[in-house]
């Protein structure tokens, strides 16, 4: 991949990596780490982007490092940006992946597709016998 196709990917965390059961932390929703994943070796950035903050933020970033995925930033443009209560929290990104978009979260294999423009390698149905 060449430097101009890299995107900076803005990932919601409750309803879109795992299950929405804030304030705990829901089950992780299937091929959402491993997608993650896919992405960072792909040369993305990846954002959390998240309604959490405090202790239940750490939680969630701890979590994603337990899974493999330490993000470029949290909740912020960059690392070194610190939150201000006097600006608006929307961050610079190429794309969000959240939940709450129209029509709810698309499954994590369509999100990397979309994403990659790949076509999917889903394997051709058995031939039956008979025929309709």
């Amino acid at each position: 991949m060449n430097f101009q196709n890299r995107l900076i990917i803005a990932v919601d965390f409750d309803g879109t990596i795992v299950d929405d059961a804030y304030p705990k932390i829901g089950k992780t929703r299937i091929f959402a780490f491993e997608t993650l994943k896919r992405l960072q070796e792909d040369g993305h950035r990846l954002i959390l982007w998240t309604y959490r903050c405090g202790a239940k933020l750490d939680e969630a970033v701890q979590f994603c490092k337990d899974n493999g995925i330490e993000f470029y930033a949290v909740n912020a443009s960059f690392p070194e940006e610190k939150y201000d209560y006097s600006r608006s929290r929307k961050i610079h990104a190429d794309l969000f992946i959240d939940d709450r978009n129209i029509g709810g979260i698309l499954g994590w294999g369509e999100v990397y597709q979309i994403i990659t423009n790949e076509e999917p390698n889903i394997p051709p149905a058995p031939k039956k016998w008979w025929k309709f």
